[in-house]
């Protein structure tokens, strides 16, 4: 047998001794260690790095129904995490956490927004408005109200997004006919299907004038 890692003649049963594989793999890594390693090792440290950035913690200022709210989160927090988990305003709901059900629907300067998809770091300075900052005090919003008249809402899980939609509709102009506010509310689910309790509801309101 061989020292080395030599290929045994042809026709021969003859296999390398464990010697020779030894010798030869640690030349072959050796090699393939040289060849690699600085690419590899830089990609390393770089996702070691952003790790760390992400992984962070900083403070976070939004302000959220007319009031300045301070929290440490970490960048990647959606918003609707940051309501819910750090903020305590548990009526924005977490339903598929994908933008495809509208159960966690905000107003972001006046503008509907799934706040599953976006991130709070990034609406720091807006007007951040809430289900809970619908009502005045013990007064309701002529939405919720028309929503109770109507029964708008039956286990009532998708009824702040439907809110928070509702209203803006209203104020965009959308709610003039039934066909547009289902149009304009379609991004909105409701599992029991209230639909047509919820339509009458948002024309109350627009018919009733208001624009709040």
């Amino acid at each position: 047998m061989t020292d080395d890692f030599t290929p045994a003649p042809s026709g021969s049963d003859e296999l390398p001794s464990d010697d020779g594989r030894r010798t030869f793999m640690k030349q072959a890594s050796g090699l393939l260690g040289l060849a690699l390693a600085p690419p590899l090792v830089g990609q390393a440290e770089r996702l070691t790095a952003m790790a760390k950035k992400v992984e962070g913690v900083s403070e976070m200022r939004l302000k959220v129904n007319g009031t300045v709210r301070s929290f440490k989160a970490e960048p990647r927090v959606s918003l609707l995490d940051a309501l819910r988990e750090k903020l305590d305003l548990t009526g924005s709901k977490k339903g598929c956490d994908h933008g495809q059900c509208g159960a966690c629907t905000v107003l972001v300067d006046g503008k509907r927004v799934n706040s599953c998809l976006t991130l709070a770091v990034m609406n720091q300075g807006k007007e951040i408005t809430t289900v809970e900052g619908l009502a005045k005090g013990e007064d309701l919003h002529p939405l919720q109200q028309a929503f109770l008249d109507h029964d708008g809402f039956q286990c009532g899980y998708c009824t702040p997004g439907q809110l928070m939609s509702g209203v803006a509709c209203i104020k965009e102009g959308h709610a003039k006919t039934d066909g547009d506010v289902r149009e304009w509310m379609s991004g909105n689910l409701c599992r029991c299907g209230a639909y047509p309790n919820i339509v009458a509801a948002i024309r109350e309101v627009e018919k009733s004038g208001f624009k709040g």
